[in-house]
């Protein structure tokens, strides 16, 4: 195959989509299914059970799909599901799934992963997210959907960020952080509404309004978030409002907590 480097080690097992490139010294492991027109650069490792979309391209030295650094793992035939036209620049590592959490670690569409990002066992990332360099995600994390990390962001585990949300660098997050808000420091602090992602993703003015004067509303209350939302005569003024009832249920079904807004 004219595609495939001479020094490609690549599985009789494997399962390779139409035009698919591997260049030089890299590793294809039996298990691995890639779909048509990907692209894996020099010295790529993809190990385990593998399957991933169409038009994703691995840069030189990423590691994918290798085993949890979990002690309870033992070599259970785990997954790492990707689905297509994702891009994984240089040393990017995402390790499979573990027993513990449906047994994969899954990445969505279109996302892009700058050098040096880390995802961990049993992490969860949506659709059209952008991580900066060197950020790290530990297990079972969560990330939905349009999500933007800035460089040097460090997420412990269980953690979820919301849709739409931004991090600003160098964070270390040990809180949740619910849709379309924003966040930054060490530890992470809730700083606003991210009012660009909501206009980009075609919210009406009065919507986004609504949602800031919300999120204004509960920093600015005594109560916590999650005692905020359960009090009706609060929340009557919102009810109608989309993106605040998401919100809403994101904090109620938080199980580590929402971080804490900014002093």
């Amino acid at each position: 195959m004219s595609n495939i480097h001479s020094t490609a080690i690549i599985s009789e097992s494997a399962k390779l989509g139409e035009n698919v490139t591997v260049g030089p010294y890299s590793i294809i492991g039996e298990g691995v299914e890639l779909g048509d027109n990907c692209t894996v650069h020099g010295h790529v490792i993809l190990d385990g059970i593998i399957k991933a979309g169409k038009n994703n391209e691995f840069f030189q030295f990423c590691s994918i799909g290798a085993p949890p650094q979990d002690k309870t793992y033992k070599d259970e035939p785990t997954e790492t599901v990707i689905g297509d036209n994702n891009l994984f620049r240089e040393y990017v590592s995402i390790h499979r799934g573990t027993l513990k959490e449906e047994k994969v670690t899954k990445v969505g569409d279109r996302n892009m992963f700058m050098a040096h990002v880390h995802l961990g066992h049993d992490v969860r990332v949506g659709n059209d997210c952008i991580f900066a360099n060197s950020t790290n995600l530990a297990g079972h994390v969560k990330i939905g959907d349009k999500v933007i990390i800035g460089g040097g962001c460090n997420i412990s585990q269980f953690v979820s960020l919301g849709r739409g949300a931004y991090l600003g660098g160098a964070s270390a997050v040990d809180r949740d952080i619910p849709l379309f808000c924003t966040g930054y420091g060490n530890r992470v602090r809730l700083k606003g509404i991210n009012i660009i992602g909501l206009r980009r993703n075609g919210y009406a003015k009065n919507i986004v309004s609504e949602v800031v004067d919300f999120y204004r509303m509960m920093e600015a209350n005594a109560l916590s978030p999650r005692a905020f939302i359960d009090h009706s005569e609060l929340m009557d003024e919102f009810k109608d409002n989309e993106v605040i009832n998401e919100m809403a249920a994101e904090i109620r079904r938080s199980e580590v907590g929402i971080a804490p807004f900014m002093s």
